[in-house]
């Protein structure tokens, strides 16, 4: 009796939550999907009947290399702030109290603030007249006519720096409750400072490792204002396609289409990850 009600009590306490998804994720992953088998309307909305024509339209072959590219970016985004985060989640939760207030008010204060100004700051910065590339000619590094801007190393670079707290903050958290005794421990026995690092911290962090992951890979699919603002023509992702279809083209089933395409990249690595915590937990409850 008690247990059922506990569990009453429990779906209780989680239905604001289900209502939440429900509200704004469900029902419109929903209605994107089924515009997607809808006609377009000479008048860009979405016209009456059902279609598969859109569907026959997004799986054209031009759009492999677009995809293709999207993967690339946020692959190589994902690793590289995971790369980045790992040694400040670390230097993170063995500071003291104040320093780590001061690094983590560094991370946040600038993820906090406008993400078009951040970008307009990286465009200001590259740009052939900015500071930085004066810098850059003045030290010899870069000749004068030198683009630092419109090139796909700039947009990594742009994704790299918006998407690295969204992997700096839940290493942290993972690195906060890491009992660094292990770490002295293993260097008692014999190992060196990275192989402590590489063989006992990071797998005890290897769920906020594969949160950061999630979250990069995920944030890094869907953009579109950094390749239209800092990267060149062939740096197109699948975001600017989506966009470009809405505001330019006025097609909306085939936006849809592409969302929709973009939404089931993005959950089935989500679904894996779940799926795979869930065997974890159980085996280690076993």
């Amino acid at each position: 009796m008690s247990t059922d009600r506990q569990r009453s009590k429990q779906w209780l306490l989680t239905l604001p939550s289900l209502a939440w998804l429900a509200v704004f994720f469900v029902i419109p992953a929903v209605l994107v999907i089924v515009t997607a088998f809808r006609p377009a309307d000479l008048h860009g909305g979405v016209g009456a009947g059902w279609t598969m024509a859109t569907v026959h339209e997004v799986s054209d072959p031009a759009y492999v290399p677009i995809l293709w590219r999207t993967v690339w970016f946020s692959g190589v985004t994902t690793l590289v702030c995971l790369a980045l985060a790992l040694p400040m989640a670390f230097q993170m939760a063995r500071v003291g109290p104040r320093m780590r207030q001061v690094l983590l008010l560094l991370v946040v204060i600038p993820f906090l603030s406008n993400f078009l100004i951040r970008i307009f700051a990286w465009k200001s910065l590259l740009h052939p007249e900015g500071p930085l590339t004066r810098l850059l000619v003045w030290l010899h590094f870069i000749s004068e006519d030198a683009m630092l801007l419109n090139n796909a190393g700039t947009v990594l670079l742009v994704l790299i720096y918006t998407q690295l707290p969204f992997a700096i903050l839940p290493l942290y958290a993972a690195a906060e409750k890491f009992d660094f005794s292990l770490l002295d421990a293993a260097r008692d026995l014999g190992a060196g400072p990275w192989r402590s690092f590489s063989k006992v911290f990071v797998p005890g962090v290897r769920r906020g490792l594969v949160s950061a992951a999630v979250m990069v890979f995920v944030c890094s699919l869907g953009q579109y204002v950094i390749p239209q603002m800092v990267g060149g023509a062939s740096d197109e992702m699948l975001g600017s396609k989506i966009a470009q279809r809405v505001f330019s083209d006025r097609n909306l089933p085939h936006a849809s289409a592409l969302a929709a395409g973009l939404m089931l990249a993005v959950l089935v690595p989500m679904l894996i990850v779940a799926v795979w915590q869930r065997f974890g937990r159980k085996e280690a409850a076993s």
